[in-house]
């Protein structure tokens, strides 16, 4: 797989599911019984995994701020600009 392919990759998942294997690449990582050029691998992925987790907080968390309390109590959302959605 290429480096283009994997960002590809990692840019389909959900937030859950690159998390999931952060996780499991970060234990991988502390056990400490890879191989350097696996090591090397599975740390250039969980860099890119933890950036595409960053990029979707971030997302979520403008979203939510957007999110605002009408006069009469009620909850509104600002809309989105366009081709946003």
């Amino acid at each position: 797989m290429t480096v283009v392919d994997t960002e590809d990759d990692v840019a389909s998942m959900s937030f859950e599911a690159a998390m999931a294997e952060l996780e499991t690449i970060v234990e991988r990582l502390e056990k400490g019984e890879a191989k350097l050029d696996e090591a090397i691998s599975d740390y250039e992925r969980g860099a890119l995994l933890r950036r595409h987790c960053e990029a979707r907080l971030r997302e979520a968390r403008e979203k939510v701020e957007k999110i605002r309390l009408g006069a009469d109590g009620s909850l509104d959302a600002e809309p989105e600009p366009a081709g946003q959605e």
